[in-house]
């Protein structure tokens, strides 16, 4: 099966519209991010004007989805792709006019509090988001009742002992950083517990695998570890995972601490001897 083939899915409407060339030039990850963000926004209310932040974004291509979609604003944020070559990107899909491209590390993002009305992450946030202070910290930039949403690869549920021997040969030796990976009832755990989000959905895409797997074959057929490995777990392990929160309204996130005030005063260094 060619490519054009294997990225046209009566699944995804929307996405299907978007040219196969265009979308194999805008690779940046192991995911495809428009059918993530097709995905990810079916149970989201997204309205023309809203700010949103597209929080690693890649290529943007999820951004310039979300600008042409839904007609919302779009600040497109990642680390490792230029901000230069993501605004030619931008300006050649014609949404320059609300698609705002921004080269920032996720721990130290440029926003005012409160200043989105939705946060999105596509296939990233597994990355840099599982650190329990992490929370507040993306949280305090949503307006109240805002939502946080993420969507990307994960496992159906937690692997409490070793690896499955299926999974090692791709797992262990090629890509340990994986270890991120979780399932949907993990995120939700995490979000519940930080006190600061109502989860509204934390579930899995039916039959993720098998587009895990099309993606794969259709953007690095060579990547043979991978693909026999979604090949021979079947789903049992691996698949797409998604969580939407909506910030709790009347929680004080108080802005980060990133240095105290100086203050020093000269004291003796050493007890003095009788």
């Amino acid at each position: 099966m060619n490519p054009d083939e294997l990225l046209k899915s009566d699944r995804f409407p929307r996405s299907s519209r978007y040219h196969p060339e265009w979308i194999l030039a805008s690779v940046s990850g192991g995911a495809n991010a428009l059918w993530l963000t097709e995905w990810l926004t079916e149970a989201m209310d997204l309205r023309p004007g809203m700010r949103v932040l597209d929080l690693g974004c890649g290529k943007a291509v999820s951004s310039i989805f979300l600008r042409r979609e839904f007609g919302v604003q779009v600040w497109a944020v990642d680390l490792w792709i230029s901000a230069s070559e993501n605004l030619q990107r931008i300006r050649d899909a014609d949404v320059a006019d609300g698609v705002f491209p921004i080269h920032a590390e996720a721990h130290a993002l440029p926003f005012a509090a409160e200043f989105f009305d939705a946060i999105i992450s596509i296939d990233s946030f597994p990355y840099y988001g599982t650190d329990d202070h992490y929370v507040k910290t993306i949280t305090r930039l949503v307006k109240p009742g805002g939502p946080i949403a993420i969507a990307g690869a994960g496992i159906m549920r937690e692997i409490e002992d070793a690896v499955p021997e299926h999974l090692r040969a791709w797992w262990i030796p090629e890509t340990p950083d994986i270890n991120c990976f979780h399932s949907a009832p993990w995120w939700k755990r995490h979000w519940d517990r930080s006190g600061l989000l109502d989860v509204a959905i934390a579930d899995t895409m039916p039959d993720g695998w098998k587009f895990w797997l099309d993606w794969h074959k259709a953007v690095a057929p060579d990547n043979k570890l991978e693909i026999q490995a979604l090949e021979a777990d079947q789903g049992q392990w691996l698949g797409y995972v998604r969580a939407i929160g909506h910030r709790r309204a009347g929680v004080r996130i108080d802005a980060p601490t990133v240095s105290l005030p100086e203050h020093y005063e000269k004291k003796p260094l050493l007890r003095t001897t009788e």
